[in-house]
């Protein structure tokens, strides 16, 4: 037992002797012309796609030569333009917009569903209601509130309205939602709508500030151009102005299913501004995406409910409305790229490092894949003790079949 013990410590300080020195030792690359076509050939190959992808994806694609910014200050302003006739009543941005003008967030009513003149009192709870059915008092616990019901049940059990079948009765606004609602036809007018969208943006690494409206001579001219113009990526690409309909058609949504179920549509207002160039060539562009979950789904759409309240023969009343409709988010998001040494020389020298990548692959290639007969790996690594009698090799060498260091060696190893 102690001999395989002394042993295990003389080879462990053998180890960390050799692994001491070893440490110590200096390594420098050797400089060996090998000449072979098909490594060749891969070399090349190797070289010429790190170099394409640098010249092309970092720096002409990706501007890998500039400082850039990407968290600029936004502003954003918008406004609901439009008139509907809806039966006999004219609506305006008041009745339909909430609200009617606002930040970055707006929204339109598309369909209503109103219950009228309600007021507090006793009425029957909706049958669909958990435990709401009943067919005598004692069914009906009094003070208890279902929070998926409409108010606080008084422990009576009373006919559902004019029908034979009985409820809870509760104390609430009556009559409730669900009996006395009146289901208006969609707003189909909207579609012609019309949001307007104004945003400035500033980078204020470059103190460049921007916005999304042409300029104009005068404040005449512009609130003329904007009265009359619509947005048009080719056309008009400085108007604000977007009209709900095109807003839809760009989202591809049905505006008809969305009156019907409402819903959430993210506007992007993007800025990619690259200010080596004429500051006019930073402009804005647009996309449009629904945000909220699938018209398939139970609880997609938008919608939401107010109240208007007045007094009748001096009791407090209200009529409650449902309002489905279109919810705009406006999402702003830009970036910004100027030249700069700075990071021109870190992406360069990024470049010629990557190029080395090429002689790491090519040796691998070499030495597991073409040196069978090992002459290549004789003369790839050479170790050196102490100083030669002789005159120094030249660091530059060519490996030949005969032993020479000026000649071929590559027609006398076997591919």
């Amino acid at each position: 037992m102690c001999k395989i013990f002394h042993k295990f410590i003389m080879g462990l300080r053998d180890f960390m002797k050799e692994y001491f020195l070893g440490f110590w030792d200096y390594e420098t690359p050797k400089v060996m012309v090998v000449k072979n076509k098909t490594l060749g050939f891969i070399y090349r190959g190797v070289q010429f796609l790190v170099i394409t992808y640098f010249i092309w994806y970092v720096f002409i694609s990706q501007k890998a030569y500039q400082e850039s910014e990407t968290r600029p200050e936004s502003s954003v302003y918008t406004l609901m333009k439009g008139t509907a006739v809806h039966g006999d009543d004219i609506l305006d941005t008041v009745e339909y917009a909430r609200p009617s003008e606002g930040g970055d967030v707006i929204s339109t009513i598309l369909r209503r569903e109103v219950t009228s003149d309600q007021k507090q009192g006793t009425c029957a709870e909706h049958f669909n209601v958990a435990n709401a059915n009943c067919t005598r008092d004692s069914d009906c616990i009094q003070g208890e509130v279902d929070f998926d019901g409409h108010g606080r049940r008084t422990g009576r059990c009373v006919p559902y309205y004019n029908h034979t079948f009985k409820t809870c009765e509760i104390q609430s606004w009556c009559p409730i939602e669900q009996f006395a609602v009146v289901k208006e036809p969609a707003l189909v007018t909207a579609i012609n709508f019309t949001v307007f969208i104004r945003n400035s943006i500033h980078f204020p690494r470059f103190k460049v500030l921007r916005g999304n409206i042409k300029d104009a001579r005068s404040k005449r001219d512009m609130q003329r151009y904007l009265s009359r113009c619509h947005y048009n990526e080719e056309k008009e690409p400085y108007c604000p102005n977007f009209r709900l309909g095109y807003i839809a058609d760009q989202a591809q949504e049905d505006f008809s299913e969305l009156c019907r179920t409402g819903g959430v549509i993210g506007v992007f207002i993007n800025w990619k501004c690259d200010l080596d160039l004429d500051p006019s060539h930073c402009k804005p562009t647009y996309s449009f995406r629904r945000l909220d979950l699938r018209k398939d789904l139970v609880n997609s759409g938008y919608h939401y409910r107010f109240a208007k309240y007045y007094s009748k023969d001096g009791v407090e009343s209200r009529t409650l409305i449902k309002a489905y409709g279109i919810r705009l988010d406006v999402i702003v998001q830009g970036h910004a790229g100027k030249f700069s040494p700075i990071p021109t020389i870190i992406s360069t020298v990024t470049t010629i490092t990557s190029v080395g990548i090429c002689t790491i692959i090519c040796d691998w290639i070499m030495l597991n894949f073409i040196d069978k007969n090992e002459v290549y790996s004789d003369r790839k690594f050479d170790e050196i003790s102490e100083e030669p009698a002789g005159p120094p090799p030249t660091e530059l060498s060519y490996i030949s079949s005969f032993g020479s260091n000026h000649s071929d060696l590559s027609d006398g190893v076997p591919l």
